[in-house]
C-alpha cells in the first residue's frame, strides 16, 4: 500500500509541475507572440473573430521539459532515465517536431516540409528504442514487426498521430481538452496493465509519465484558450502533442506479444486502443482524407467540414461545440477504461446510454431546432462561403 502511494505521488509531482510550468509560461509566451508579430487574424477558412496570438505551443513545450526534469530527479522514475535512450529520443524527437511547428507558425512551411519534420522526428524516436515491435490482430495473432518495417511503421504512426490532432485544432481549447482527456486514460489504461503484469518492463515504462505529463500541459494551456482564446496553440503545440501521445502509446501497444486475456481486454487489442481513446481526432482526420480525395484536393488544403465545423452549422456555439467533442472523448476512454479496471465487459450499458443522451442533446437542442425553422428544407453545408469566395449552393 505505502509502495502504491509513493507511485501515484510521484506522478502527482510531475502533473503539478507541468500544469504549473505551463500556466505560468503562457501569459510570457502570449506576449512574446504579440510582440514578434505571431499573431492569427480571422479569415474565411477560421472560426475566430479577433487576432489572436499563437505560439502557444511554447509554453506547453516548456511545461513538457519541466514536467521531465522534475521526474528525472525523483527516485521514483531512476530505472525510466537509467540504462534506456528512450528518454533521450522523446525529448529529441519533440523538440525537432515542436520547432517545425514553430516555425510553420512564424512563416508557413510547406506541407512536404512539415511531413519530412515529422518523419525526421519518427525516425529519431525509432533510432533511441521507442518503436513498434509487434503487431497484434484483433482476436488473432500478434505479428512481429522485421526490423526493416518497424521504423517506417513507427514513422506512420507519428505522422498519422501529429496529423490527427493538428486537424481537429480549428475551436477554442479543442485539441487541448480531448488530447488532455485521452492522455489521462491512457495513463490510467497503461499504469493498470503493468501493474497487472500484462505488459512488460513496468518498472522502466516511460509510457504513463508521458501521458501524465501531457495531461499537465494541457490543464495549464486550457484556461488561457478555452472560447474567448486568449492564445492558441499553433502547429508547434499541435505537433508536439501529437508526437508525445504517439510515443506513449507506441511503448504499450506496439512493445508487446504476450497473451492476453480476452475479458480484460474486452474485444480490443492493445494496438487499437488508441484509435479508440482518440477516436474523434481519428475520425476527423479518416473523413478529411476521404472528403478531400473526393474533391480532388490535397490533403494539406484546409477547408470548414470538420467535425466541429458540422456542429457548428447544426446551429451549437464555439463552447457547445467544443464540449460535445470533449463528452465523446470521456465516453469512448471510459468504454476503454472500463473492462481493464473492472474486468468485465458490462460498461457498454452505461457508456452507450451516455452517448445517446449527448447523441440526442447534440440533434435536439433548442438552438439546433432554431436552425432548422430558419432554414427550413436546406442543408447548410458550409459555415459561410468556399475558400475560392464563392458561395456554396444549397440543396433543398
Amino acid at each position: 500500500m505505502r509502495e502504491a502511494g509513493a507511485n501515484v505521488s510521484g506522478y502527482l509531482i510531475v502533473l503539478l509541475v507541468a500544469v504549473g510550468t505551463t500556466a505560468l509560461t503562457t501569459p510570457f509566451v502570449r506576449a512574446l507572440a504579440v510582440r514578434v508579430g505571431a499573431v492569427v487574424a480571422p479569415d474565411e477558412r477560421r472560426v475566430h473573430l479577433r487576432p489572436t496570438a499563437t505560439l502557444g505551443g511554447l509554453a506547453m513545450f516548456l511545461g513538457f521539459l519541466a514536467g521531465m526534469a522534475a521526474a528525472s530527479q525523483l527516485h521514483q522514475f531512476d530505472p525510466v532515465f537509467e540504462g534506456t535512450s528512450e528518454p533521450l529520443g522523446i525529448l529529441l524527437a519533440a523538440t525537432v517536431i515542436f520547432a517545425v511547428g514553430v516555425l510553420d507558425d512564424l512563416r508557413e512551411v510547406s506541407a512536404p516540409a512539415k511531413v519530412a519534420g515529422m518523419v525526421l522526428a519518427g525516425g529519431v524516436l525509432s533510432l533511441l528504442g521507442v518503436t513498434m515491435l509487434y503487431f497484434r490482430i484483433p482476436f488473432g495473432d500478434s505479428v512481429a514487426l522485421s526490423p526493416d518495417l518497424a521504423p517506417l511503421i513507427t514513422v506512420l504512426w507519428v505522422v498519422g498521430m501529429a496529423n490527427a490532432v493538428n486537424l481537429i485544432d480549428g475551436l477554442d481549447g479543442l485539441a487541448a481538452g480531448i488530447v488532455g482527456i485521452a492522455a489521462g486514460a491512457f495513463a490510467l489504461y497503461s499504469s493498470k496493465l503493468f501493474h497487472l503484469g500484462l505488459l512488460p518492463n513496468a518498472s522502466n515504462s516511460i509510457s504513463p509519465l508521458i501521458a501524465v505529463i501531457v495531461l499537465g500541459m494541457c490543464v495549464g494551456f486550457l484556461p488561457f484558450n478555452f472560447h474567448p482564446a486568449k492564445i492558441f496553440m499553433g502547429d508547434g503545440g499541435a505537433l508536439l502533442l501529437g508526437l508525445l501521445m504517439a510515443s506513449s502509446t507506441l511503448l504499450v501497444a506496439g512493445q508487446t506479444a504476450e497473451d492476453v486475456n480476452g475479458s480484460t481486454f474486452f474485444f480490443f487489442a492493445p494496438l487499437f486502443i488508441p484509435f479508440v481513446i482518440l477516436g474523434v481526432p481519428m475520425l476527423d482526420t479518416a473523413f478529411a482524407i476521404v472528403r478531400r480525395a473526393s474533391r480532388r484536393s490535397g490533403v494539406s488544403v484546409a477547408d470548414k467540414d470538420h467535425l466541429h465545423h458540422r456542429l457548428m452549422r447544426l446551429g451549437h456555439g464555439q463552447r457547445r461545440s467544443v464540449l460535445i467533442l470533449w463528452a465523446w472523448t470521456a465516453i469512448l476512454s471510459g468504454f476503454v477504461l472500463w473492462p481493464v479496471y473492472f474486468n468485465r465487459g458490462t460498461g457498454v450499458v452505461p457508456f452507450g446510454v451516455a452517448a445517446l443522451a449527448v447523441a440526442l442533446y447534440t440533434v435536439l437542442h433548442p438552438e439546433v431546432r432554431k436552425a432548422r425553422s430558419a432554414h427550413p428544407g436546406q442543408l447548410q453545408l458550409d459555415l459561410d462561403d468556399d475558400l475560392d469566395g464563392r458561395p456554396r449552393e444549397r440543396a433543398d
